[in-house]
């Protein structure tokens, strides 16, 4: 299994854009598909989007599509979430997942393995 940490959440203005990093530690980066998942307060988790192990696929909730880019560096062990033109609907902690096998998946309960999350405040 990985351990994954994420970063770069803040607080920011609506219209503006913050860009969220997954580093993970342990071997074979490139054999895992990664998801961002978001939680309000009270809510769910909820997708937002996935990458597969090598960067060729990608998939986005319909909620951000347009505006969010996800990307990865496996020389770096690392995936991002560049998010554009925030809302205040963004507000979540946001939380990273591995799945041993290459593949992304929109369902949190193919995922073997989270992170801790980092927290985006997106104010109106």
């Amino acid at each position: 299994q990985v351990q994954l940490v994420e970063s770069g959440g803040g607080l920011v203005q609506a219209g503006n854009s913050l860009r969220l990093s997954c580093t993970a530690s342990g071997r074979a980066f490139s054999s895992y598909g990664i998801g961002w998942f978001r939680q309000a307060p009270g809510k769910v988790r909820d997708f937002v989007a996935g990458i597969n192990g090598s960067g060729g696929s990608t998939g986005y909730a319909d909620s951000v599509r347009g505006r969010f880019t996800i990307s990865r560096d496996n020389a770096k062990d690392t995936v991002y979430l560049q998010m554009n033109s925030l809302k205040p609907e963004d507000t979540a902690v946001y939380i990273c997942a591995a799945r041993f096998g290459s593949l992304w998946s929109n369902l949190s309960y193919e995922y073997n393995s989270w992170g801790q999350g980092t927290q985006v405040t997106v104010s109106s």
